[in-house]
């Protein structure tokens, strides 16, 4: 909290444009969602910047040439969206579950972003919503999920991944990108405001071929193990 707080007052005149932006945005009718992304990219990047964060970036060359892709992330907290907004360089929506909706500016943002909200127990919207992102991601968008759920809260350690989060990538037939986020969790979760490093590691794609004869659960696990191993590895780098 004290960093979120640092950073508002911060960057003072850049919140304040980027609140009227949202709000703006999220009321238009024909949203252009390129130039709401190409915004968040860079109130991300500077988030990081007044922030005292040391955003490390591995992996974009990993980004499938075309549009139309799934990105599937541990969580490890509000940094994560952040994060990937200020690493990558393609626009993103995001699925984001109905708890999150009601967060300051964030509402105003998802619209903004054509993202989507699943509220995780009426199963009949979860399944629209799952049906609207592989139609979207169908026809050119990237989506991302966080198929944990929800966050974890044991640091660089990953929860299960639920295999119902990978309906919509086996609908759109695309590719998945696993990613890796690691000591994201630091950014706001610890104390103070002195310098932390984070790093977002983007995995080489898995094609619907090598993904299609499997059931959901299958997939998350096969991602699941992809993401634990590239964040035992970026540890191991740390520490060495």
């Amino acid at each position: 909290m004290q960093r979120i707080i640092f950073i508002v007052f911060r960057m003072l005149p850049w919140t304040i444009y980027y609140f009227f932006t949202f709000k703006h945005l999220a009321k238009e009718k024909n949203r252009d969602y390129k130039r709401m992304s190409k915004e968040l990219h860079e109130g991300s990047a500077r988030v990081v910047k007044y922030g005292r964060i040391k955003a490390n970036y591995k992996g974009l060359e990993n980004l499938p040439e075309k549009d139309g892709f799934m990105v599937y992330p541990n969580h490890q907290g509000i940094f994560d969206v952040i994060m990937m907004y200020a690493s990558s360089p393609r626009e993103l929506a995001f699925v984001v579950k109905k708890e999150a909706e009601n967060l300051i500016m964030f509402k105003d943002l998802i619209k903004a972003i054509g993202s989507l909200v699943m509220d995780r127990s009426d199963i009949r919207q979860s399944m629209r919503v799952i049906g609207e992102v592989a139609e979207q991601v169908s026809n050119g968008r990237n989506f991302v999920i966080f198929a944990e759920g929800t966050r974890s809260k044991d640091g660089n350690n990953v929860g299960s991944f639920k295999g119902g989060s990978f309906k919509a990538a086996q609908k759109a037939k695309c590719p998945i990108v696993p990613v890796a986020l690691i000591d994201s969790f630091k950014v706001f979760d610890e104390k103070g405001i002195k310098p932390v490093s984070a790093t977002v590691k983007y995995l080489e794609p898995i094609p619907y071929e090598e993904y299609k004869d499997m059931k959901g659960q299958e997939i998350a696990d096969m991602v699941r193990e992809r993401i634990v191993k590239a964040i035992e590895e970026e540890l191991a780098l740390q520490n060495s």
